[in-house]
């Protein structure tokens, strides 16, 4: 759950501000990446743990009610997850983490490699502990599932993941935690040692793709104006991943998904905000309109 408090301006280590609002809004990176992929055509089912408190209710109905399909989604005891958000003016964010029930999830349960495996694509993020994502990871290579990893929260991943990998999605911040290197390209070109494919997103200058014997491609993103960057990253990837499984081109797929987190980012909330198919579609023919020579 994501608890959100909205400010002027972010306070610096030591300071108390007064904040204008307040809202709790169900979020979670593997949460919202799952609405944002349901909101844009794809039949989703979510794997993970919610707790057995009032948050894990509405966690569970809130993607239920996006068309999320929650077999797989388990009840623990304890907290389910939450994600203490602090938003300023300008639209940036500050977020701490705390797992609660995310933490359980260290391995499938059962039904969820069935789950993994009927699957088109896996999307993996690293709010689960590592083992679990692994697990995840794994199951679906076997069965030839196409796996798409955030890397976020940014941490070192370790080899056999990253083997596992087809496509890495990390922001600027995650490519340099990952490579060491603060310059985009460069991050994206040594990443491209562990995986196949790689889209580095920057933000309000768009993504870049990047793929092995390929030149790199960088995807403008559209020019509006941000009420809140919350859910940006996640409603990217959720609609990147619904593109390409469709069989676009990865500039089609991308200036698809750049639409997709323009209309999330004008919008209060996290998986409250992300458009649904018909908002990205007529976004994104504008767009391609507008850049056609």
């Amino acid at each position: 759950m994501d608890l959100v408090a909205y400010v002027a301006t972010a306070p610096r280590r030591g300071e108390t501000v007064t904040g204008r609002a307040f809202r709790t809004v169900p979020g979670g990176k593997g949460a919202n990446q799952a609405v944002a992929a349901a909101r844009s055509g794809a039949e989703v089912t979510m794997v993970g743990a919610v707790g057995e408190d009032d948050f894990g209710v509405r966690l569970r109905t809130a993607l239920e009610d996006s068309g999320v399909r929650t077999d797989g989604l388990r009840t623990v005891a304890g907290e389910s997850g939450t994600a203490h958000i602090v938003v300023d003016d300008e639209g940036g964010n500050a977020i701490v983490v705390v797992p609660g029930a995310n933490g359980s999830v260290s391995a499938l349960a059962e039904g969820d490699e069935a789950r993994i495996a009927a699957a088109n694509v896996l999307l993996l993020q690293l709010e689960i502990p590592l083992p679990g994502v692994v697990a995840g990871a794994r199951t679906a290579h076997d069965n030839g599932v196409r796996v798409v990893l955030t890397p976020a929260p940014a941490q070192p991943l370790p080899g056999e993941l990253l083997a596992l990998t087809d496509l890495l999605v990390p922001n600027e911040h995650e490519a340099e935690v990952l490579t060491g290197k603060s310059d985009p390209y460069d991050a994206a070109n040594a990443l491209l040692s562990h995986v196949p494919e790689v889209v580095v997103t920057l933000g309000s200058r768009g993504a870049l793709y990047a793929a092995r014997d390929a030149a790199p491609v960088l995807v403008p993103a559209p020019a509006v104006e941000a009420q809140d960057t919350t859910a940006a990253g996640d409603t990217f990837v959720g609609a990147l991943a619904v593109a390409h499984g469709e069989g676009r081109t990865m500039p089609e797929a991308l200036l698809w998904a750049s639409a997709a987190a323009a209309l999330s980012v004008q919008r209060p909330g996290a998986s409250a905000s992300m458009p649904h198919r018909h908002e990205t579609d007529a976004l994104a023919a504008q767009l391609s309109e507008s850049r056609t020579p």
